[in-house]
């Protein structure tokens, strides 16, 4: 199954996509934001198609007081994407995921304008990860 992470922002859409039988993800250049979850989600649905994806892997910020506007947002961007697009989305807790993927280009000796272009992608990555981790069978 091939599949398309989305880390969705208010102005960039971090993507990256991956192929569960290899499970390698890799980052794609971020999507702008379109101003209208109806708008982005026409956009992503149209990468599903371009990229051959099966399935949307969808982080959906989780905070420890309960579900905040980002991730209400997250869950209405996921419905538009199912019903409107007839695309399968996966909700996956991103917390800390842009937070790993600057620390690890930091890491690299990355100027911060570099880390920048790349940041959302590799956030993106990183939850293709966890959901592919947490799909794994104990």
């Amino acid at each position: 199954m091939r599949l398309l992470g989305v880390d969705y922002g208010f102005k960039r859409i971090g993507l990256a996509v991956t192929d569960s039988t290899i499970g390698l993800p890799a980052a794609r250049p971020p999507a702008a934001s379109l101003g209208s979850l109806k708008k982005d989600a026409a956009q992503i649905a149209s990468l599903v198609k371009r990229e051959a994806a099966d399935a949307v892997v969808l982080g959906l910020p989780v905070e420890a007081e309960g579900e905040g506007r980002m991730a209400r947002l997250c869950r209405t961007l996921a419905g538009h994407l199912t019903e409107d697009h007839g695309v399968e989305v996966y909700l996956v807790d991103e917390s800390l995921t842009s937070v790993a993927a600057e620390d690890l280009l930091f890491s690299t000796g990355m100027k911060a304008s570099q880390r920048k272009k790349l940041r959302d992608g590799e956030a993106a990555a990183l939850i293709l990860e966890r959901y592919l981790n947490e799909a794994q069978p104990s």
